[in-house]
Formats: structure tokens, C-alpha cells, sequence
């Protein structure tokens, strides 16, 4: 019997272990978004009293130099302008304005620079000190000639994106060319001496463009140039413009391009026959 009972006992299994797990949550806990959160507002903090600092422990032309390093790489074209207004004004390429482009560019649209392109910040400080440094020559060149001193305000310079830009431009009191031809006044000639002694120090290519108002042309005096038009007109001042640096010295070589665009680049838009329109732009390649 006792024997029996010990075989039984063998040959049962050992009773299951069971083990229970008991989480505990601590109260309040949310997860750890707030830590996140507490972080970004930690970050802006510390941003904020940078800038206090900045403010506090710079001069102005440091702030000036900070945040031109931050201004956005973009070129804005022009359209309807050829330079602010004053006696040799001019503008930067990063200045709002409106003068009118080619191939369909509009002038109040901004085009990224390639990432292939030089220059930066540097470059157009160097461009406007370049244009300052022309502006200054051309003004002390007229202010040694009274009659020349008068048609300062006829002189325009512009930086755009394919050079210094000089606009001869026409007004009710003044004409660089005698009605209706491509003969220039003698106050216009004696201009173009000041601004080709200005052009001689400077070094790059020249690029000759005419513009007339939306007149028509009758030929010039008693009818001469039968057949002729604006087209033909503003090219033949532009090439008598190309002549007149010549006889003062400028190289032929340096002459890239001489062109005539009729009236199709009007300066005041409004008012087609103005005789603002009517003007001689040479452009001084970079």
C-alpha cells in the first residue's frame, strides 16, 4: 500500500509558479511632452537675450554690417527709371526701381542668383564705392565749367546687373542733338568730353543704346532722311555718341555693342512723347 502510494507521487507534476508584476504610476505624470516644450521656450529665451546683447555691445555700423550678412542674394531688375533724382543720382542694384529690361523681364520681379555665381555682400559694396568713386570725378570734371554745371542734371548713373549705367537724358530746356538729327548740340559734345575723360580711367567694355519719344520723325529739317524713322534716328545718335568718345580719347576697341531702340524703352510710360524719353544710355560692362 505504502508502495503505491510513492510510485503515485512520482508521477504527478510540481504546481504552476506564478509571479505577478505590479506597476506603479506615479500621480500627475502627462509623458514628457513639457520637456520639449520647456526647451524651445528655453532656446527662444536665450535667443532673445542674445539679441538684447547684440543691440547693447555693438555700434551702429557693426548692426549695419550684421544684418546686410543676413539680407537675402536677390537681384531686383529695373524698370521706368534711370537713376534717382539730383544731380548725378544713382541707385544700387538692390534698390527698389523700375526701369525697363529686355527679353520680357519685368522690373519689379526678383530673380535668384545661380548657385554658380561669384560675389556677395563684398562685391556690391565694391560696385557702389566703384560708382561713387565715377559720380565724384564726373561732378568735379562740371564744376569746373559753369555751362557744363548747369547740365549736371541731365546726368544720370545707375548700377544694374550688367554694369554702371549713364543716362544723357533729354528735357524741355535741353537736347543732347539738334532737332530731328544726329548732330550733336555743342553743349552735348562738350558733356560727352567730361564724361570720356571720367571713362578713361575706368576699365571694361562700352555698350551704346539710343531712345527717342514716340514722335514721328519727319526727316529732320526740310524733310532731309526721306524714309527714315525713330529706329534709324536713335541708332545714328547712338553711333554719333560712339564718335564723339572716340575724338576724346576712348579706345574703338572698347566699344562692344551700338544699338537703337526707337521709342519701345520709354523712361516716363505715361507719356510716350515726353522728351525725357529722348536719351543716350552708355553702359560701362563689368
Amino acid at each position: 500500500m505504502a508502495a503505491a502510494k510513492s510510485a503515485k507521487g512520482k508521477a504527478e507534476l510540481p504546481p504552476p509558479i506564478i509571479v505577478k508584476k505590479i506597476t506603479i504610476v506615479a500621480a500627475g505624470h502627462h509623458g514628457g511632452a513639457w520637456k520639449v516644450a520647456y526647451a524651445d521656450f528655453v532656446t527662444a529665451m536665450m535667443a532673445f537675450f542674445l539679441l538684447l546683447w547684440l543691440l547693447g555691445a555693438t555700434t551702429e555700423k557693426q548692426r549695419k554690417g550684421i544684418a546686410d550678412y543676413f539680407t537675402p542674394t536677390l537681384v531686383k531688375l529695373k524698370q521706368e527709371s534711370a537713376g534717382s533724382n539730383g544731380m548725378l543720382g544713382g541707385s544700387s542694384i538692390t534698390d527698389v526701381d523700375s526701369y525697363p529690361n529686355r527679353a520680357g523681364q519685368t522690373g519689379t520681379k526678383s530673380m535668384t542668383v545661380p548657385r554658380d555665381t561669384t560675389g556677395g555682400p563684398k562685391e556690391g559694396a565694391d560696385r557702389a564705392k566703384r560708382m561713387n568713386t565715377m559720380q565724384q570725378r564726373l561732378q568735379s570734371k562740371l564744376a569746373g565749367n559753369p555751362r557744363l554745371m548747369r547740365l549736371a542734371k541731365q546726368v544720370r548713373m545707375i548700377d544694374t546687373a550688367e554694369g554702371i549705367r549713364i543716362d544723357l537724358v533729354d528735357d524741355a530746356d535741353f537736347s543732347m542733338f539738334q532737332l530731328g538729327t544726329t548732330v550733336l548740340t555743342p553743349e552735348a559734345a562738350e558733356l560727352l568730353g567730361a564724361i570720356a575723360d571720367m571713362l578713361g580711367g575706368e576699365l571694361g567694355a562700352l555698350s551704346i543704346r539710343g531712345h527717342t519719344d514716340s514722335l514721328p520723325w519727319n526727316g529732320g529739317p526740310n524733310g532731309a532722311g526721306y524714309g527714315a524713322n525713330n529706329w534709324s534716328l536713335s541708332a545714328g545718335r547712338a553711333e554719333a555718341t560712339r564718335q564723339a568718345l572716340l575724338t576724346h580719347g576712348i579706345s574703338e576697341t572698347r566699344f562692344r555693342k551700338i544699338e537703337g531702340v526707337a521709342d519701345r524703352e520709354p523712361l516716363v510710360r505715361d507719356k510716350p512723347d515726353d522728351p525725357r524719353n529722348r536719351r543716350i544710355s552708355i553702359l560701362l560692362m563689368r
